[in-house]
């Protein structure tokens, strides 16, 4: 089904694999040679929007840049704060997030409100909530070949129309609005190839899934672009390709392109938008730093068990697994959570030779396209979905996909059949819409299936779970009431009505304000949405105290700061940061505060015996002769937290952002799972820093770590931090790492945050 080749290989003709070490590239090492990675359409691309010397060091502008209702806000006032004047380029704000008013009173809209107001000063595009999923709406309006688009949200992808998409935190699009770079450096090619053609019930889902469970684990495609080329790619429709890019995201990718044909051609004519067209393919010898080969013939209906895209079993190894696999799956999931006495009752789901499931969800930007609703649609027409546990519910990502299902009579078939369907909203997606029951367990055609991604509360013993499926096999479960039932096993009519697009939704309520930015239009502040906070200068020296340990193997964004109804608190710092951990260290926030509270007595000049205590341990320990009071003047204290690999999932700074408001000042990790998450932790002004396993070992909850010389160390050449880990009876020496730093990176964490360094430049 799908095969990994590591190592350089190369691709002759689009469709030919040649290995270093075969007959052909020995014979021709002129023709296969690695400099042919500039063969790449990856290449092309970033090289077309690089803005420095040279293809190492990456500096990019994007084409256009896109947020939904849980970042815009923070983004805009950091701009603002930053010194904003205009959005430079489309900058698209969409609601299809915080859609709801689920908690807070007027909190959701009062945003919605600011977002309207903002593009309207500052002349951008407004989609108002209900009309559209962002990335849905980037495909149908602003996607293009050879296009660059940043978003602030991790599925970014546009891929499969030739654009390269990128999800990143807030503070890398305030950088875009300010007419600063993205800073990287240039990230390794994997080719992804695909060949064949996929089998009747087959959906873009199983695809996705099946490359997920090849490649997450081993890290195989981390941080590099997915490069989707090979004879397959012309067998599949365009919603078909855009589904499987969008849960590229779920690899830990960078980006993706594809190549594009006749196929890209006509959705892009059919949305009006012909001259967004050109084809992309790579040189007739392009060189890949590995190979990913998938055989869409083989490939099987997929599920996704918890609580991750990469737990993957085929429906039906996980039927005739039983109550002996679902015991297994549900251990390993467990392990994840920190209350070990809590179940997800996997077994007892098993019954009349089958698991079933208590939901089925089609919803989202990988799920609510119109194919997969059509298919649905199909496979449900004439049935019924019962009146009994089960339910299911259908989310078109679009307006205008909606429209058309109404047209063509699509509705009608799945409202018959007992289906239910609403209108665009993302909230299923992370924990804010159809909540299951507790030990439920949902079947999702949606993006991720993490922890509390569905919206339940372990930390009050609430738990549910999703199970990750195709909307064909989630039809086809449907009509068996809840009964996992892969689409393969099903008779129904697998044609596709011809769509037609039709963007009145868009031209009646969507703002389009780009480059008729109205100086004079007031901006409006709801009461909820706050500035930061004022971030002080890294100093001399800075002593870490250990508020956070945690050893999972990794460590999701959706633990570090919860999403679902969390969400609606995402304009006001400091409400949300009560939430930081609440899920996985619950004792965070008090313990960060409490060192928060002692920095802001050392800037005050004052000495709380605490910090008097702290100083006095360092003074001791590493012999420095100096008194309280001069150590006060050169050395801060900040909170810290300890995690294996942070990061995986959602691209949201408040990931970060949180931490630095409670008083962070870094993060240890073995490494860290995201490069987004990452650039987060350095645009809030703290240390990203990395170390070794064995040296990890030495580092406890309550330690304090001692770095000194830290502000000069990281402003020098050297990327050594010498440290020391420290308490009444320990002097651990540990070595600590940034990695790649760019210039600009190194004066944000100096300046303490994104928002001084361009304070800081517009003093200047």
């Amino acid at each position: 089904m799908v095969t990994l080749i590591p190592g350089g290989v190369y691709l002759q003709n689009g469709v030919g694999i040649v290995l270093p070490t075969d007959k052909a590239a020995q014979e021709n090492p002129q023709q296969f040679n690695p400099e042919s990675y500039k063969a790449t359409m990856a290449y092309s691309i970033m090289m077309a929007h690089q803005q420095a010397e040279g293809d190492s060091n990456l500096r990019l502008k994007f084409d256009a840049l896109t947020s939904h209702d849980i970042t815009y806000v923070g983004i805009i006032q950091t701009a603002i704060a930053s010194g904003l004047d205009k959005f430079p380029i489309p900058y698209i704000l969409t609601n299809c997030h915080n859609t709801l008013a689920a908690v807070g009173g007027t909190i959701n809209e009062d945003d919605h409100v600011f977002g309207l107001s903002a593009v309207k000063h500052f002349g951008g595009i407004y989609v108002p909530p209900h009309l559209a999923v962002i990335h849905q709406y980037m495909r149908e309006t602003m996607a293009g070949c050879g296009k660059m688009i940043l978003g602030s949200d991790s599925h970014t992808r546009y891929g499969a129309l030739g654009t390269m998409a990128i999800g990143e935190g807030g503070p890398e699009l305030v950088k875009q609005l300010l007419g600063r770079t993205y800073d990287i450096q240039r990230p390794n090619v994997i080719a992804i190839y695909l060949d064949g053609s996929p089998r009747h019930g087959i959906g873009p889902q199983d695809v996705a899934l099946a490359i997920e469970k090849a490649v997450f684990s081993n890290g195989f495609v981390k941080n590099c672009v997915m490069e989707f080329v090979g004879p397959g790619i012309s067998n599949l429709s365009q919603d078909f390709r855009n589904g499987i890019d969008v849960m590229t995201t779920e690899t830990t990718c960078l980006t993706t392109i594809w190549r594009t044909d006749e196929i890209t051609k006509q959705f892009l004519s059919l949305h009006g938008r012909r001259h967004n067209y050109k084809e992309l393919n790579p040189g007739s010898i392009a060189y890949y730093d590995g190979l990913v080969k998938v055989d869409l013939n083989k490939v099987e209906s997929m599920i996704a068990m918890p609580f991750h895209p990469s737990n993957v079993y085929t429906i039906k190894e996980l039927n005739e697994g039983g109550k002996e696999l679902l015991t297994h799956i549900e251990q390993e999931a467990v392990e994840q959570l920190d209350n070990k006495n809590l179940r997800l009752l996997l077994p007892e789901k098993y019954y009349d030779g089958k698991v079933h499931v208590d939901q089925g969800i089609i919803v989202g930007c990988s799920g609510g396209l119109y194919e997969n609703i059509i298919s649905a649609a199909s496979i449900v027409a004439g049935k019924s979905v019962g009146n009994d546990r089960f339910a299911f519910s259908v989310y078109p990502s679009s307006q205008p996909i909606y429209l058309e299902l109404m047209k063509n009579g699509a509705l009608i078939d799945l409202i018959e059949a007992g289906t239910i369907v609403r209108t665009a909203f993302c909230g299923p997606c992370f924990g804010a819409g159809d909540t299951p029951n507790n030990g439920g367990l949902s079947a999702r055609h949606a993006t991720r299936n993490f922890p509390n991604r569905e919206g339940s509360k372990p930390g009050n013993g609430q738990i549910s779970s999703v199970a990750l499926m195709d909307a064909r096999s989630i039809a086809a479960t449907a009509i068996h009431h809840g009964a996992l039932t892969p689409a393969t096993e099903i008779d129904y009519d697998d044609t596709i009505p011809e769509y037609h697009y039709d963007d009145k939704p868009y031209i009646n309520k969507v703002y389009s304000g780009f480059q008729t930015a109205d100086k004079d239009s007031e901006i409006i502040y709801g009461p909820s949405i706050k500035s930061w906070p004022s971030i002080e200068a890294l100093n001399d020296n800075i002593l870490l105290k250990v508020v956070a340990y945690i050893d999972d193997p990794v460590t999701t964004t959706d633990e570090l700061i919860p999403s679902g109804e969390t969400s609606s608190y995402r304009s006001d710092p400091y409400a949300l940061s009560e939430f930081a951990l609440s899920r996985k260290v619950p004792e965070y926030v008090g313990r960060a505060k409490e060192i928060r509270d002692l920095e802001k007595a050392r800037q005050d000049g004052l000495i709380p015996s605490e910090l008097e205590s702290a100083y006095l341990l360092v003074n001791k320990q590493m012999n420095l002769g100096q008194s309280v009071e001069e150590l006060m003047k050169t050395t801060s204290i900040a909170s810290m937290i300890y995690a294996n690999k942070p990061g995986d999932g959602s691209a949201r700074e408040q990931a970060a952002s949180c931490q630095r408001v409670l008083g962070g000042g870094a993060n240890i990790a073995l490494e860290y799972a995201t490069k987004r998450y990452r650039s987060n932790v350095i645009n809030w002004g703290m240390f990203p820093f990395i170390t070794d396993k064995e040296d990890s070992k030495k580092i406890e909850i309550f330690d304090y770590i001692w770095i000194s010389n830290v502000r000069t160390t990281l402003l020098s050449d050297s990327d050594n931090f010498e440290a020391y880990v420290l308490n009444s009876n320990k002097k651990e020496k540990i070595s600590l790492h940034l990695g790649y730093l760019s210039e600009e990176e190194k004066d944000i964490i100096a300046k303490g945050c994104l928002i001084n360094f361009y304070a800081s430049e517009n003093k200047l």
